[in-house]
């Protein structure tokens, strides 16, 4: 999908500036607007939030509005709550782990069936795309306390470069 992104929006680097944040944060097009969940966005906050001006988000809502393969993605994302700051008003252990290689399979899986043999319950799993994000990491809330006895057996998982427990 991004090359078709970039195929229509990539002679424009503000307009890609705007598709990025859409997808960063689950922003969709309808009806030649942007919208978070059905919350209407005006083209003043969201250019803000993108660096940009308000009428280059209305461009880009305009040609992802005339373009069906943009429209058959850019009509379906949906904000996702990420829990990873709130987590400790909840008593919940936030990890989030950096790797050597983002596009490595089987890096959630690792982390995840070393936490669930701890007999600790995942929450929320956010895995940030390496083409959207300079360091992705994978973000973790557990339920409760990662045990200190856990670090090495992570650190050790497939792709894990570096932890950070909040």
């Amino acid at each position: 999908m991004w090359e078709e992104i970039i195929r229509h929006l990539g002679q424009y680097p503000g307009q890609i500036k705007v598709a990025r944040l859409m997808i960063r944060l689950g922003l969709k097009v309808r009806d030649n607007n942007i919208y978070c969940g059905d919350i209407k966005l005006g083209d003043v906050a969201v250019g803000k939030a993108a660096g940009v001006d308000r009428r280059v988000v209305r461009a880009a809502a305009n040609t992802i509005s005339r373009n069906a393969e943009l429209m058959k993605f850019f009509g379906h994302l949906e904000p996702v709550a990420n829990l990873r700051d709130a987590a400790p008003f909840m008593g919940w252990s936030t990890l989030e782990i950096a790797s050597d290689d983002a596009t490595k399979p089987g890096i959630l899986a690792d982390v995840s069936r070393i936490i669930a043999e701890a007999g600790i319950s995942i929450r929320e799993a956010i895995v940030e795309d390496p083409e959207l994000s300079e360091d992705p990491k994978l973000i973790v809330v557990t339920s409760g306390e990662i045990p200190a006895s856990l670090i090495p057996a992570l650190k050790n998982a497939r792709g894990v470069r570096e932890i950070t427990i909040r």
